[in-house]
């Protein structure tokens, strides 16, 4: 194969990978508590017989982008944002400890309480579990409060506490399942300094004009190199015109 077919062909696979990317984070602009992943390129020779005279791009994962979305009010009692850094504790399909910044939370029939997509809410002793009740509140400790049924506003009683963390985020890694793990595995410890914003939810932080543009100038790299393809295609057809002529 034509060295600079092979360089051009890879390197329109690499796009796809970023665009692949970038579209996921298009894909989760609304997502709430949503982190954008991030792709870079790295130059990678290409080693063999005699010297390394050509060179691939290569996308490679370059993490997650940590910073805050836009912290949206909703007034539902059950909404959590957390406050700057840090994260809440759920328990993920696989048993283990994640971490979650999506704070839209629900009670379910059982009283167990979990996240919008049915994961249970950890703390410090296990899944949180309330009692039948007229009204839960959450406070900026993570302290879950409720008005058992039947009973007047003024028995509120404290139940449970959401466990918050903040493990530096160059220890976290995204899972396939869009929770943060701590790279080492284990579990992070409480951290009392996060506080979280009742009746409030923080939304993607995805910045959907740049992944935009982000998505034109990839496709128009990609089209670069469908172009170098067909023309190494090409040089390579009139090569062999001329070995047959001659």
């Amino acid at each position: 194969m034509d060295r600079g077919l092979y360089v051009a062909m890879t390197g329109a696979k690499q796009i796809m990978q970023a665009q692949a990317v970038n579209n996921h984070n298009i894909a989760n602009v609304n997502t709430t508590g949503f982190r954008a992943d991030a792709v870079s390129f790295a130059s990678q020779p290409i080693y063999g017989p005699g010297y390394a005279t050509r060179v691939n791009a290569v996308a490679g994962d370059a993490g997650t982008d940590f910073s805050n979305g836009v912290v949206n009010t909703t007034s539902r009692s059950l909404d959590i944002a957390i406050n700057g850094k840090g994260f809440i504790a759920v328990q993920g399909a696989d048993g283990t400890e994640a971490y979650t910044r999506a704070g839209d939370l629900r009670v379910m029939e059982s009283g167990a309480v979990t996240t919008v997509t049915g994961l249970p809410v950890l703390s410090e002793s296990g899944p949180i579990s309330v009692p039948p009740s007229t009204q839960v509140t959450i406070g900026s400790d993570g302290t879950i409060s409720v008005v058992p049924l039947g009973l007047s506003p003024a028995a509120q009683s404290q139940v449970d506490r959401i466990k918050l963390v903040n493990p530096a985020t160059t220890a976290l890694q995204k899972g396939t399942d869009g929770l943060f793990h701590l790279k080492a595995g284990g579990k992070a410890p409480t951290d009392e300094t996060v506080a979280v914003t009742s009746g409030a939810l923080e939304g993607s932080n995805v910045n959907s004009a740049q992944s935009l543009v982000n998505m034109i100038q990839l496709q128009r790299l990609y089209e670069f190199q469908i172009k170098s393809i067909n023309s190494a295609d090409t040089d390579e057809q009139s090569a062999e015109r001329m070995m047959l002529t001659s």
